[in-house]
């Protein structure tokens, strides 16, 4: 019996959640196909949503209609904001989740999904017409037929387990491996290539002194990561513990050696740089004597607790007894060990910035399957796929977000522009235009765009209106309003800054950097319409003001370096450029430019390995 559906998307991880989610929002007839419905969105390394650069990415699939924001905030048992002694560029929102209960509410918000049907079985094999894609084969023979399908394989694609010397296939502890699709994409012609990453044992905090650690509790501002929600209290917040390894803890570790897989040759995929293993970070960083520890509560009502920075593959005896060298791990029990896995990916060079694949038609790729990791990398991928495969279905025009748009924009530009050769993390530092691309105006650079798409309600529009016209409003006061010294100087005293001599406007000292303009508007007279009223929507308003008034220069600046850059991204590429015939180009540049295909002079001149010089000459063939 043949299903049809329009859109299917294969696996049910973030990646998948978000693009079947943005797929049936659009009004398309979508199909989710995942193992095991119970574990959708499952959260398989850290409890955690967002930090450093990953909080802005999740603002951004909210504003853009997606999920994650919602999800977290209503599975929250803590929540950060991030680098606040940094500018507001760095400021990263993040938050700890009940991860049985986020699970639980993406099934719920997916089962009560118009256009959406959820089917439990592994897809085994694409089927695929004349260089088109037109559905997918289960493992028990069941076709189904649609215009597009979107891969978000996670880590289960041919997955391998490492334990010391014992390796058991699977896509993470307790699932099987997903086969069949790694070897049909490679006969087809596409690179497939292999990646590590690995996860921590997770403890009973019944065993665990957490006296002797550093208690690390969250905010008590009521912030969130949704713009749809004024604020989140917490009823009953958990904290996190720091701790650290030492030397005896290095010694256990160093010895077990022997026994890694890491070290023994038997693990051949790149591991993660930035994440590495516990036992990577005694062989790399040889000269420390202690690394940082954070154990991290798993909800409400469990006593798990993740170990963030103890991801390892070496033996159980090994990591137990390097455990039980930490403070106030002495005495600690575990639930699971850590393991490394090793899976199959796709070489992202070999998509299109809409994640559809160059070789097949309709055939999308998102989250750790392009080389990703990370939660939050994932789930943008995959709302992007699913947002270009009903474009694409429609016969609409792609949706693509531009570098200086926001962090998605860098993250797939990096993705299909660069490739990998480890699994790629988002980082503040891979984005030029920082200033631009803040947590707290996600819904600015994004809502209006979302609204076109049907991604986003009235309701959501009309709140950005409001705190658009409100941040406008606080502007306004305060270069209207005259302070005299007689009104504001104790106040520049307590805050350390100059006192004044005559009445001066309220935007003038606004912008001086010891002042916390939420302060100021509490402190001046007529503005208590505008004053913070313990509201964390209402604090964001003002800090966007802020934000604005101190920085309005740095952004003047990007958006002109921005504004330059684009006219490059205007410059299009014909597909046919044959650049074998371009033999001015450097070899190297001609290799390049053949293999990744850029659409734009823009997009050419991020390929490592072009040069300027390349590129120079790549737009004198276009102009003649």
């Amino acid at each position: 019996m043949n299903f049809i559906y329009d859109i299917i998307v294969v696996g049910g991880g973030h990646a998948g959640c978000e693009a079947a989610w943005a797929s049936a929002k659009m009004g398309a007839r979508t199909l989710l196909v995942t193992m095991d419905m119970t574990k959708l969105a499952q959260m398989s390394c850290n409890p955690a949503m967002g930090g450093i650069a990953k909080g802005q990415i999740i603002r951004e699939i909210d504003a853009l209609g997606g999920m994650s924001g919602i999800i977290t905030d209503k599975t929250m048992i803590q929540f950060r904001m991030l680098n606040r002694s940094k500018g507001p560029a760095m400021w990263s929102p993040r938050a700890q989740c009940d991860r049985m209960l986020f699970s639980r509410e993406w099934r719920k918000a997916l089962e009560n999904s118009e256009n959406l049907h959820i089917w439990q079985e592994q897809a085994t094999e694409l089927i695929i017409q004349e260089g088109k894609i037109n559905g997918v084969v289960t493992s028990f023979g069941t076709r189904f037929h649609a215009k597009a399908v979107i891969l978000t394989n996670g880590t289960f694609l041919n997955g391998l387990m490492h334990v010391g010397f014992k390796t058991t296939t699977g896509g993470r502890s307790g699932d099987q491996a997903s086969k069949g699709l790694s070897d049909q994409l490679r006969e087809i012609g596409f690179s497939v290539e292999r990646l590590k990453t690995g996860t921590s044992a997770r403890v009973d905090g019944r065993s665990v002194n957490f006296a002797v650690m550093t208690e690390q509790q969250g905010d008590t501002d009521g912030r969130c990561f949704s713009y749809m929600h004024d604020e989140v209290i917490i009823d009953d917040p958990r904290s996190c513990y720091i701790t650290h390894t030492n030397e005896n803890v290095h010694q256990e570790l160093r010895e077990g050696l022997k026994f890694s897989p890491l070290y023994t040759g038997r693990i051949k995929g790149r591991g993660p740089r930035y994440c590495p293993s516990v036992e990577d970070k005694i062989v790399t960083f040889a000269d420390r004597e202690t690394h940082q520890l954070f154990l991290e509560p798993e909800g409400w009502d469990t006593n798990e607790y993740y170990i963030n920075g103890f991801a390892s593959s070496l033996t159980l005896d090994t990591q137990i007894r390097a455990l039980q060298k930490v403070h106030g791990l002495e005495n600690v029990v575990i639930y699971r060990p850590g393991y490394a896995i090793e899976y199959d990916f796709m070489q992202p060079t070999q998509l299109k910035h809409t994640l559809e694949t160059k070789k097949i038609e309709g055939l999308y790729f998102a989250g750790q399957i392009n080389g990703t990791t990370g939660y939050e990398e994932a789930a943008a991928q995959g709302f992007m796929a699913g947002v270009n495969a009903v474009q694409k279905a429609r016969g609409s025009e792609p949706f693509i977000l531009r570098r200086d748009e926001a962090y998605i924009g860098v993250l797939i530009d990096d993705l299909v522009t660069k490739g990998v050769d480890e699994p790629y993390r988002m980082f503040t530092s891979r984005a030029e235009y920082r200033i631009l691309l803040r947590q707290d105006n996600a819904d600015e650079r994004l809502t209006e765009k979302a609204f076109l798409l049907g991604l986003a309600d009235e309701q959501r529009v009309m709140r950005l209106k409001e705190k658009l016209e409100m941040a406008e409003e606080i502007i306004a006061f305060l270069r209207e309003v005259s302070i005299s010294p007689s009104e504001i100087n104790s106040f520049l005293r307590d805050h350390g800054t100059t006192e004044i001599i005559q009445k001066v406007k309220a935007i003038n000292l606004a912008g001086r950097p010891q002042i916390d303009l939420k302060d100021l508007l509490n402190t001046m007279k007529g503005s208590e319409k505008l004053k913070c009223n313990g509201s964390s929507r209402k604090l964001e308003i003002i800090e966007t003001a802020e934000v604005r008034l101190k920085y309005s220069g740095y952004m003047e600046r990007e958006k002109g370096v921005a504004e330059k850059i684009s006219r490059l991204e205007d410059l299009k590429i014909p597909d046919d450029v044959n650049y074998d015939e371009l033999s001015s180009i450097s070899t190297e540049g001609r290799q390049k430019l053949s293999k990744i295909r850029p659409v734009t002079i823009g997009q050419a001149s991020r390929i490592s390995g072009v040069s300027s010089s390349d590129i120079s000459i790549l737009i004198m063939y276009l102009g003649r």
